[in-house]
C-alpha cells in the first residue's frame, strides 16, 4: 500500500507587477483570484494555488502543508492563516 502525497498549498513565483500579471494569467487560465493586495495575489487553480509576488517583497518558494510539520525544524507561519505549512526555499 503506497502512502498518500504531500499537499503542495501554493508555488510563489515572483512577477514585476501585480496587475498585469494578474490579468494575464485570468486571461489565459481558468482560474480565480482569492487574494490580492499591493505586494502579491494568490490564484486559486483546481489543483493549486499559485502566488504571484513581488521579487522586493517575497521570497520564491512553495508552501506544504502537513500535520507533522514540526518534524522539519520550526515552522514558518505564512500570512494567510495556514499554520501547518511548510515553506521551502530554492538551494541557490
Amino acid at each position: 500500500m503506497t502512502k498518500p502525497l504531500d499537499h503542495i498549498h501554493h508555488i510563489a513565483i515572483q512577477i514585476k507587477d501585480i496587475e498585469q500579471s494578474v490579468a494575464w494569467y485570468t486571461s489565459h487560465f481558468d482560474c480565480e483570484v482569492s487574494y490580492r493586495d499591493d505586494s502579491w495575489a494568490l490564484l486559486q487553480f483546481d489543483n493549486i494555488s499559485v502566488a504571484l509576488v513581488l521579487p522586493n517583497q517575497h521570497p520564491p518558494h512553495f508552501a506544504v502543508v502537513r500535520e507533522d510539520v514540526i518534524s522539519f525544524g520550526t515552522p514558518v507561519p505564512h500570512r494567510d492563516g495556514h499554520k501547518l505549512g511548510l515553506h521551502s526555499r530554492p538551494q541557490r
